[in-house]
């Protein structure tokens, strides 16, 4: 019996998917259900440049998957290999991962470079990435229109410099069953060292055939085959697993899938992909980067105050600055020193108060385990009750997904914050916005025994001030 291995490249594809942008906190959790399945590869997409949220994405990751290998690919700059390396070294089985298109049309839009180039480079990647692992992989991009010999000489020249894993892609979505299962032997005839390396396989699902495709590259002598487990154009891990389960035993194959829960799992994570929300809910994707080593003293001026405001992004008058400093004043004098995120609530709750052109007349949020979260809420303006009705990926997705239908306008969420102010089972618990409207920060401060209750607070608060400055 032959166990397939299954390597997931959700979170990799999902990168290059607008409408199925994930935030922060949800590529974690995808990666956890990942891991839960027992999937034995989860790919993560190259760093773009500059971009530490990548990379922090990929360090967290690497430290929550317990069984998975983490695979981060690389860039086509033996630099990127570093960074990927860096990023994912603390995982429990870290992975390298080199991604060269090798078909004429693909080499000259994505690389830019000839035959011969595109040779050395995938050489030069891989020697690279053998430096910092053993665990290195090559993905031959649109392999299936690649000319013969020119593929065969990619393929060796990675096996020579180091590759114990070989993908090929069809890309283009073009090869049926049968003929997957002739391309595959007859490239094993050309190029004699993939015998030395695992073969996988990433197939389009552009003709429907996705799964019989991979069942034919199996047969064929395929040990890896890359899922995905939203439909993202190649095979649907839920349905190849539901192949594995109906003909495994005949065909001589297993995976090391918790199938059990797999269907359950599978539905949820789909749910919550498939859900478009994400150019228009106010938790945009990303990760925010935070004011390190920022911690202001009793000794500190209203000059220095003034200054770590405006570095927060804050542009604050005379008056609001003078109160946030005489707020400052009160908790430095009793605690010595103030944080950002201290000075944060300083500012939402001390500066710029203004009358409330909104008020919370009531709010309902639903949220479980077998139902979707839904807020229902009822602001009151100049006498008029307006009436706001939204579902969400959360509790606080879906009411400030409502509010935002109430006013009939987005605003960029800048920053979300829930902390207790107090102890026990009544504790108070106290909730920042911070909204971004022509280029400036409004800060909103919501204090409720009910958490949701506090961030629907936070949220009005800081939407007065926007709505005060636009009268």
């Amino acid at each position: 019996m032959k166990t397939i291995q299954i390597a997931d490249i959700t979170l990799r594809e999902v990168a290059n998917q607008s409408a199925a942008a994930l935030s922060f906190k949800e590529r974690i959790e995808l990666a956890r259900s990942l891991d839960r399945l027992r999937v034995d590869r989860i790919e993560l997409p190259p760093i773009s440049d500059g971009q530490e949220a990548d990379v922090l994405t990929n360090k967290t990751i690497a430290s929550v998957v317990a069984s998975a290998a983490v695979m981060a690919s690389v860039g086509m700059s033996e630099d990127s290999v570093t960074e990927a390396w860096e990023s994912v070294k603390a995982a429990k089985s870290p992975a390298l991962q080199v991604l060269m298109p090798v078909s004429a049309i693909q080499m000259e839009y994505l690389c830019h470079r000839k035959g011969p180039a595109v040779v050395e480079l995938t050489a030069a990647l891989v020697r690279k990435a053998r430096y910092y692992t053993e665990h290195v992989a090559l993905s031959a991009l649109d392999a299936t229109r690649a000319e013969g010999a020119f593929l065969s000489e990619v393929l060796t020249a990675a096996v020579e410099a180091g590759a114990e894993e070989i993908t090929l892609c069809d890309t283009a979505g073009v090869m049926t069953p049968f003929e997957w299962e002739a391309f595959l032997s007859t490239l094993r005839e050309s190029t004699p060292a993939l015998e030395r390396v695992r073969l996988g396989v990433e197939l389009s699902d552009e003709l429907k055939m996705s799964v019989a495709c991979a069942a034919a590259a199996v047969a064929a002598g395929a040990e890896v085959v890359k899922t995905t487990v939203s439909p993202l154009h190649t095979v649907l891990l839920e349905d190849f697993a539901a192949f594995v389960t109906a003909r495994g035993e005949s065909c001589g194959i297993r995976t090391r899938l918790r199938t059990t829960e797999l269907v359950r799992v599978a539905k949820q994570l789909q749910w919550r992909m498939q859900n478009e929300r994400s150019s228009t809910s106010p938790f945009d994707s990303g990760v925010q980067e935070e004011m390190a080593g920022v911690c202001l003293s009793a000794g500190d001026d209203i000059g220095e105050v003034a200054k770590v405001v405006k570095q927060m992004g804050y542009d604050l008058g005379e008056e609001d600055t003078a109160k946030v400093y005489e707020a400052f004043r009160r908790i430095a004098d009793k605690k010595h020193f103030v944080g950002v995120k201290e000075l944060e609530a300083i500012v939402a709750t001390s500066a710029f108060q203004v009358p409330s052109t909104y008020r919370i007349d009531q709010y309902v949020v639903t949220n479980g385990n077998r139902v979707a979260a839904m807020a229902n809420i009822t602001l009151e303006r100049d006498g008029k009750k307006l009436q706001g009705v939204s579902m969400g990926d959360g509790p606080v997705d879906a009411a400030f997904l409502a509010i935002e239908q109430i006013i009939g306008h987005h605003y960029e969420l800048d920053d979300f914050q829930i902390q207790t102010v107090t102890e026990g089972r009544e504790a108070m618990g106290s909730a920042l916005v911070k909204l971004r409207s022509g280029g400036r920060l409004y800060s909103g401060n919501g204090i409720s025994t009910d958490i949701i209750g506090a961030s629907i607070r936070a949220y009005i608060s800081a939407l007065n001030k926007i709505v005060y400055e636009s009268l």
